[in-house]
């Protein structure tokens, strides 16, 4: 049986045969590939005896493609050209890793977001996959590297390290301030819109457990607008559709623009909870998941405390 590989001349040969033929010249060739010029004739001589032909009529100054070598360099250029690409993919592959990390729809998007481009900046070797879900068993499954979760830090078989803690107080626009009736305390909150948010978690603050914090009959307020998630309610209220409960660190950007302002000043409810860094336990953390998990902890040490936090 032929052997199938003894077909194939040496890559080398066929690169430097492509470079030469492009540019006519052997000498253009060797600047080319920064060998001598004899170099590149001794290949091109060695796949012409591999070929059993001729393949360049030389000149006195260039050299040009006879019929085989016409007919070669158009089976050869296009394999070149697949070969440069997968192989640049494959060192690209090989440098850049990805680390797959699952937050709640609020953190995602209020708290994550808004810090990745700079991440992506000072790590243009890593990608972060988000995955952005209000359920746990997603955020806590095997494909998932890390998970940023609100608990009280216990987690079975994962390993937990505090981000930040769990202060809550209501949110508004100005321009609903402006066309609102008055504002004076918290009895006030009976007479204006307020913005809730409907979900499975029933153990996550909501204005019926707030106002229970703070003594006041929930059953007096009317809502005005229900949403499916946090963000909703956030982008609702910088709307000026009505008061929302804002989450200290994940509305401090709109804070920060003016987009909300916070209606009754300091009043606020401060729970148990707090919003966790989850790593499977048992489970080695790649040298990038490594990167990820010590700038999320640093941007945590960065952050503006509330109340005793």
């Amino acid at each position: 049986m032929t052997n199938k590989r003894a077909i194939l001349p040496r890559l080398d040969y066929l690169l430097t045969f492509e470079i030469a033929a492009k540019l006519e010249s052997f000498a253009g060739a060797a600047r080319e590939l920064n060998v001598s010029e004899t170099a590149v004739s001794r290949k091109i001589r060695l796949l012409e005896l591999h070929y059993q032909c001729v393949l360049f009529v030389r000149g006195h100054r260039s050299v040009h493609l006879t019929d085989a070598g016409r007919k070669l360099l158009n089976g050869v250029a296009p394999a070149i050209k697949m070969l440069m690409q997968v192989s640049g993919e494959m060192h690209g592959d090989s440098r850049k890793s990805t680390v797959r990390l699952a937050a709640t729809h609020s953190v995602s998007s209020l708290w994550l977001m808004p810090r990745l481009r700079n991440f992506h900046e000072s790590n243009p070797n890593i990608t972060i996959s988000l995955l952005s879900s209000d359920m746990d068993s997603e955020c806590l499954s095997e494909d998932m590297d890390m998970a940023i979760l609100r608990g009280d830090g216990e987690w079975s078989g994962f390993g937990s390290e505090r981000l930040f803690g769990e202060t809550v107080f209501p949110v508004c626009s100005n321009g609903y301030l402006e066309s609102a009736s008055p504002i004076d305390g918290l009895e006030d909150l009976i007479s204006h819109a307020m913005i809730e948010v409907s979900n499975n978690h029933t153990e996550w603050l909501n204005w019926r457990t707030w106002l229970a914090r703070k003594g006041i009959d929930p059953e007096t307020v009317i809502h005005s607008t229900y949403v499916n998630t946090y963000p909703l309610a956030i982008q609702a209220a910088a709307d000026g559709l009505g008061i929302a409960l804002g989450w200290g660190h994940l509305v401090d950007r709109h804070i920060s623009s003016g987009a909300l302002v916070r209606p009754f000043g300091g009043e606020h409810v401060r729970t148990d909870s707090g919003y966790y860094l989850l790593r499977r336990q048992g489970a080695e953390l790649r040298p990038a998941g490594e990167v990820v998990s010590q700038w999320l902890l640093r941007e945590s040490a960065s952050r503006t405390r509330y109340a005793i936090e």
